[in-house]
């Protein structure tokens, strides 16, 4: 996937100091550059009312929020919008998005949607489970129009939406939706895909750092749409938790990458993402059961990989449920290990096989002698519990050699590829 604009190139005074984004005068000279070339699109999220969370929780425990759903939203910018994309903490809980890429109207307010879902997702703190509810305004903006123009609109029509409680999301010049399709016409849009088999999947190869080869990968979906373009994963589960259709998706992808990975000889580990929505269906177990007699692809092979925020919803249905999977064959591997809370009761209750970092954590390691000494520490907890360590993110060859000297197991990532195509992967096994 293409990355959000580099941390690389963001001027250290310029960056936001607890989060590491792009800060107000960085978002407002990337405006001022990419508006006199053409349109941008924008949101601002404003966490309405963040300064009740200091004051329950304290200080520390607000920032230790903040980080995360900094995080949760720079990872959203690079999985679902790619490209030419800034991603910047404005001031207190507000939080710009924007995108010079070529974006209708429509998509842009889905994208938003998507968004909401993911930072509204519980996040635990001081022992509590906080969950917030985020409003975002929207806007096109106008040729010429500069930074400081475009973030002023912005931040009156989040100001406005504040005000009202029963809207979450607004564009700046106060209409509440997108014209074209209404969320019923896009719903029966998504399963006139999936009947049609139009959801397509793409592979993230996952390569064995000692060796180079290909030990495996990792399921994406992609649903290109005829008019609206192309659909990530996360905006396509916030289109199906709209009309209840979460397991029908989750399932339909599942499906697909397991139909085509048994053709792959010899057989390559699969890597499939379960939700919180998974977890709790209690079909789950016995339709990956009957998924891997349907196709025959063999139960060890296939990973499922969940993150800790899918967990919390419900800890101990999620543990009982990866337990039963366990059971099957089926390995599990925690995703996004030290983007949020790393939880150690998490390792020490799940049969967890391995431990998928996020790319945040290890971004500077080939240049911060602090982030070389987590991953060593990371590696030898791993060690210690029988873990295996995938990396995500690799981008450098410098990195892949902290890697090697560090004894992680495998990584991903831009260095060596991109997702790709099933036809792609059968050619790289060969």
């Amino acid at each position: 996937m293409d990355s959000a604009i580099p941390p690389d190139a963001i001027d250290d005074e310029s960056r936001d100091t607890l989060t590491g984004l792009a800060g107000i005068a960085s978002a407002s000279d990337w405006l001022d550059r990419n508006g006199a070339k053409g349109f941008v699109h924008a949101m601002l999220l404003g966490l309405h009312r963040f300064r009740s969370v200091n004051l329950a929780y304290g200080q520390s425990a607000g920032d230790i929020a903040l980080v995360e759903l900094a995080q949760r939203i720079r990872i959203f910018a690079d999985e679902e919008i790619g490209g030419d994309t800034l991603v910047a903490r404005v001031g207190g809980g507000d939080f710009l998005v924007a995108s010079a890429g070529k974006v209708s109207r429509e998509r842009w307010q889905w994208l938003a949607e998507a968004l909401a879902r993911r930072v509204s997702r519980v996040l635990p703190l001081r022992g509590e489970e906080l969950q917030l509810a985020p409003r975002i305004a929207l806007l096109r903006g106008q040729p010429g129009e500069g930074g400081p123009a475009l973030l002023d609109r912005l931040d009156q029509a989040l100001t406005t939406l504040q005000q009202q409680p029963a809207r979450r999301l607004q564009w700046a010049d106060g209409s509440h939706l997108a014209r074209g399709r209404s969320a019923a016409r896009l719903e029966a849009d998504m399963i006139g895909a999936m009947a049609r088999d139009e959801i397509g999947i793409v592979f993230q190869p996952q390569y064995a750092v000692a060796g180079g080869d290909i030990v495996g990968v990792e399921a994406l979906a992609r649903w290109d749409h005829p008019q609206l373009g192309r659909i990530g994963a996360e905006t396509l589960f916030a289109l199906a938790e709209r009309g209840d259709h979460v397991a029908q998706v989750s399932r339909h992808i599942a499906g697909r990458a397991m139909w085509q990975a048994v053709e792959w000889k010899p057989v390559i580990p699969l890597s499939l993402n379960i939700t919180a929505e998974d977890l709790g269906d209690d079909r789950l177990v016995e339709d990956c059961r009957l998924l891997l007699a349907q196709t025959g692809y063999p139960p060890s092979s296939l990973t499922v990989e969940v993150t800790e925020h899918a967990l919390i919803a419900d800890f101990e249905r999620s543990a009982a449920a990866l337990e039963q999977l366990a059971r099957l064959g089926v390995r599990i591997a925690l995703d996004d290990f030290g983007a949020g809370y790393a939880n150690f009761r998490t390792l020490k209750a799940l049969p967890v096989n391995t431990l998928k970092l996020d790319a945040s954590l290890v971004r500077d390691i080939d240049r911060d002698p602090r982030d070389r000494a987590i991953l060593r520490a990371i590696v030898a907890m791993a060690r210690a519990l029988g873990q295996k360590v995938v990396v995500e993110g690799i981008e450098r060859e410098s990195q892949l050699q902290v890697l090697a000297a560090e004894g992680c197991d495998a990584f991903q990532g831009f260095l060596r590829s991109g997702p790709i195509p099933a036809d792609q992967i059968a050619a790289l096994s060969r």
